[in-house]
């Protein structure tokens, strides 16, 4: 392959629920991170932050040359408008860089304040007219409806001159673009506020109530979707033009956000180096594997998904899982040499382990020596002190995970 020398090269946006994620997503290469604080967030039972963190997080953000979306991405009812207007407020004058938003009263508030708004999903932007209404109100950009499908993303982007951009990695809905009823009349938990308690993903009893005859529905989970994967597609997302891929994830862990956020950078970074290959796809989809996920579907891109596209079990389908055992007690710059007790299992030669912390994010460590009690050693266990080489910085009561099979 030749270098790509004439395509834009997407935005990489990750994101963060707390600092453990946002400095997670941007030491792995996000362009822009996107996240709530505790108001008015489609993610309401996710960590989030609070209003007072948006400057330290600008500036932690513009340090490092990446972007910040704040999402306040509910319905607005008539008692929150005072509240809309002090978080674009402080947005604003925090230096946020964009409000994710479809409320047309937040994107009046954005307009009134003069701060960058994108079009969240929930409005499902599906056409080029819907775009260029948006954009005449003033919208930078369009996040668009999940059911596009790319000759409809092409199309749009040749119709009008406005931002795209469109998901490509994370959890999918069988509601369109989300705005989903079930928990709400279920347990009065609404998805349209950022409450939803996921009902569609469990395994379900149907009866008929004329024979009392009963079935299962538990091997298709009719109502759960694979995750969306487009590592092995990225190339044909880049070529129709989308400015900013979107990685879904605001409830998930640091590590998923490590992986997904890695996998997609080196993807991209290869694709216009010219050495993106099929080989490298798939080395990256393994890579993904090993974090949460329903099993991965190319959702709406190339075709309405089939009975084929829902998850066959409940639940986390990764390939592994991490268990903690214990906590970086010190790290010695000089010698790259971490210092940690195990507080509970055991670790050996080869193991790999998870070191996470707010400041630290996420490294992930294969341990090639253990030094415990004045020798090396190839086992450790619980409550013995240990050091190993770490060349990544890592710092005092970051917490160790070793990374097991499921299998």
């Amino acid at each position: 392959m030749n270098k790509i020398i004439d395509i834009k090269k997407p935005e990489l946006m990750a994101p963060a629920g707390d600092w453990t994620m946002l400095r997670t997503a941007v030491k792995s290469g996000a362009n822009a991170v996107y996240f709530g604080i505790d108001q008015l967030n489609m993610r309401a039972k996710a960590k989030n932050f609070q209003i007072e963190n948006l400057t330290e997080i600008v500036e932690y953000c513009k340090s490092q040359n990446v972007k910040t979306y704040l999402t306040v991405n509910t319905i607005i009812y008539e008692n929150e408008i005072k509240q809309v207007e002090e978080i674009i407020s402080t947005a604003k004058s925090s230096g946020i860089d964009l409000i994710i938003c479809w409320d047309l009263s937040v994107i009046n508030i954005c307009r009134k304040h003069q701060i960058p708004f994108a079009v969240s999903t929930q409005a499902s932007v599906s056409n080029s007219l819907s775009a260029k209404l948006y954009k005449e109100l003033g919208a930078k950009r369009v996040v668009l409806a999940r059911e596009c499908l790319l000759e409809d993303i092409k199309k749009i982007k040749s119709e009008i001159d406005i931002e795209i951009e469109a998901f490509i990695h994370g959890a999918m809905c069988i509601a369109v673009s989300g705005r989903c009823f079930m928990s709400h009349e279920m347990f009065g938990k609404s998805a349209n506020r950022g409450e939803c308690i996921q009902p569609c993903r469990r395994e379900y009893q149907v009866k008929d109530t004329q024979t009392g005859n009963e079935m299962i529905l538990g091997e298709d989970y009719v109502m759960s979707p694979k995750d969306l994967c487009m590592i092995e597609h990225i190339d044909k997302l880049i070529e129709v033009g989308i400015d900013s891929f979107k990685i879904e994830g605001r409830k998930r862990s640091p590590e998923y956000v490590s992986t997904v956020v890695k996998a997609y950078r080196k993807a991209i970074d290869l694709y216009f180096e010219g050495k993106l290959t099929k080989e490298i796809k798939k080395e990256l989809l393994k890579e993904l594997s090993k974090v949460y996920n329903r099993g991965f579907s190319s959702g709406f891109y190339f075709k309405a998904p089939s009975t084929e596209e829902y998850t066959d079990g409940y639940g986390n389908q990764a390939e592994v899982k991490k268990t903690y055992i214990g906590k970086v007690l010190n790290y010695f710059k000089n010698q790259k040499i971490g210092f940690a007790k195990l507080e509970t299992g055991s670790i050996s030669l080869n193991d790999k382990v998870y070191i996470i912390g707010e400041t630290t994010g996420v490294v992930e460590l294969n341990i090639d020596s253990i030094f415990s009690n004045d020798k090396n050693v190839s086992q450790a266990k619980k409550g013995d002190e240990i050091t190993f080489p770490c060349s990544e910085l890592i710092r005092p009561r970051d917490k160790v995970y070793k990374i097991v099979s499921k299998n």
